[in-house]
């Protein structure tokens, strides 16, 4: 018993501690955790607006940003060896040619039906086959038509009367006989009656059944319908004549360019049956239409052809050179686009060169208009500018390259300070791979005694390509010294490819190495 009262009183004390403990931890701290959970509650409204900053400061730090770039200094052997070439810009005539193709068509002005103005029955057809060349003058078929003759026969015997009533004294009959021999002679005019037709008739005095139709024009008879022994209404189309001496030639224009011609530029076509044979016209008409399959604009040209070398329906190749005035203009290859930047590179000089963002205007053949950010006079980069790109890209990503000013290149190279240790750089697995890899630098002092204590950072990049849409990459990895010069550090790459390595190697705020050079990963993209 006295034992059970004794492990009692234990207990009981026990739990009194306890529930001191309680009690102190209670006061100290739930003020505080009161006046937590005050900061931290927020109405409904104000933890909106918290969500939403939140999500746009996320927006605005996840939105893509250009690949920044620095200016460079090349050597002049890296200059040649990369094929770097330079030109001064200037302000010239602007032309920008518009080249597409394009099929010749008969000009429709030049185009003639042959249809009669009374009706018969043909007889004999002369032109009786398509595309025959027929000269003005020259006669087509002959007719019969029984109007034509009783037109003629009226023509007869009016001209009769009129000769025999001209001495009558009588008001008014020899007036009425010159007239109703007038109104014949019109009707057989108004027919078309050719004036050799008329003037036999008037010489013989004999009516003939059949007439003889002359063509009106010259050309190639592209359309035949007039057939022995077939009866020829006034609406029948016997002919269709196509003048070839001058000719339509249509082109597509894409929408975008459309807006560059206008009626009256010049404008050359070539044939392949005629090599090096070049036709010279215009622009006559520009159509008012986009065809909303292929978003272009028919554009009419009209061309002289002589010796008739342009045919209806050829394919010809089409160019127009629209003079769009004068301009700063650059080549197209000095330009290096990103996608969301114009970039040019301006040479100063001695290798020195600055990358500058500028505005261009519309493509005139090889050249780009400049609208802001160079000046004439200026020398600029029209090769190579990709490789210049991906090196100013590596400047900018290490931060390290303080380049001299203009025209100091040479003097800053032998001023520079000697290297005060060796790198030696080696990877595991060699080549690397893309992912996990381990990397080793070994540092060396110009007395051959091996570096400690020092700063080994080695940095990959790799420049961005926004054509396929990849971001530049930039790696950085910091060794530890292991001893003896060892330094090794690990890193992941996130993709094969070709990395530019630097490694920095820096004492007591002081650089006493650096190395650049080029690696191939592998592991796929």
């Amino acid at each position: 018993m006295k034992n059970y009262r004794t492990a009692f009183i234990v207990t009981a004390v026990a739990a009194v501690a306890l529930a001191g403990a309680l009690v102190y931890v209670g006061w100290r701290y739930v003020p505080h955790l009161g006046v937590s959970r005050a900061a931290t509650s927020q109405p409904e409204g104000a933890a909106e607006a918290a969500s939403a900053d939140s999500a746009a400061s996320s927006a605005v730090s996840t939105a893509p940003q250009a690949t920044p770039l620095a200016p460079i200094q090349l050597s002049p052997q890296r200059l040649q060896s990369i094929g770097v070439k330079s030109g001064v810009v200037d302000v010239k005539p602007v032309y920008n040619e518009i080249r597409t193709v394009g099929n010749v068509d008969v000009d429709e002005q030049l185009l003639s039906y042959i249809q009669l103005r009374f009706a018969g029955w043909i007889q004999q057809v002369f032109a009786n086959y398509t595309y025959q060349y027929i000269h003005k003058g020259q006669p087509l078929f002959t007719i019969y038509s029984p109007d034509l003759v009783t037109t003629e026969q009226e023509y007869l015997i009016a001209k009769q009367n009129k000769d025999s009533l001209a001495q009558s004294t009588v008001p008014g009959v020899a007036s009425g006989a010159v007239s109703l021999l007038g109104a014949a002679g019109e009707r057989l005019k108004q027919w078309q009656v050719p004036a050799r037709e008329i003037a036999r008739l008037k010489s013989t005095g004999q009516v003939r059944d059949e007439l003889e139709i002359d063509s009106p024009v010259s050309g190639f008879i592209t359309e035949r319908n007039a057939l022995p022994q077939m009866y020829a209404q006034p609406e029948t189309r016997l002919y269709a004549i196509a003048n070839l001496s001058t000719v339509w030639v249509y082109a597509n224009v894409f929408q975008n360019q459309i807006g560059q011609i206008k009626m009256g530029d010049p404008a050359t076509v070539t044939v392949d049956s005629y090599p090096g044979r070049i036709f010279y016209g215009r622009v006559d008409f520009i159509y008012p239409e986009v065809d909303m399959n292929t978003r272009t604009v028919k554009v009419r040209l009209v061309f002289s052809n002589p010796g008739l070398k342009l045919t209806p329906g050829m394919f010809v190749n089409v160019a127009m050179k629209i003079p769009l005035g004068r301009h700063l203009a650059i080549p197209a290859s000095g330009v290096f686009q990103t996608g969301t930047q114009n970039i040019v590179f301006i040479d100063h000089g001695g290798g020195y060169l600055e990358p500058r963002n500028i505005e261009l205007g519309p493509q005139a053949g090889d050249e780009f208009i400049v609208l802001k950010g160079l000046n004439a006079g200026e020398r600029i980069v029209t090769s190579a500018n990709f490789l210049i790109d991906s090196e100013s890209q590596l400047q900018a990503a290490l931060g390290s390259f303080m380049p001299p000013p203009p025209g100091a290149g040479a003097a800053a190279a032998m001023n520079a300070p000697a290297a005060k240790a060796s790198i030696e750089f080696t990877t595991s697995p060699s080549p690397p791979q893309k992912g996990s890899n381990a990397f080793r630098v070994k540092l060396t002092g110009a007395d051959g005694k091996p570096v400690t204590g020092a700063k080994v950072t080695v940095t990959f990049f790799m420049p961005g390509m926004p054509a396929m849409g990849m971001a530049a990459m930039r790696v950085g990895v910091t060794l530890a010294d292991s001893g003896a010069g060892m330094y090794k550090g690990t890193g992941n790459l996130g993709t094969a490819g070709a990395w530019q390595v630097s490694i920095v190697a820096q004492k007591s705020g002081q650089t006493i190495a650096a190395k650049q050079l080029t690696i191939t990963a592998g592991g796929g993209m």
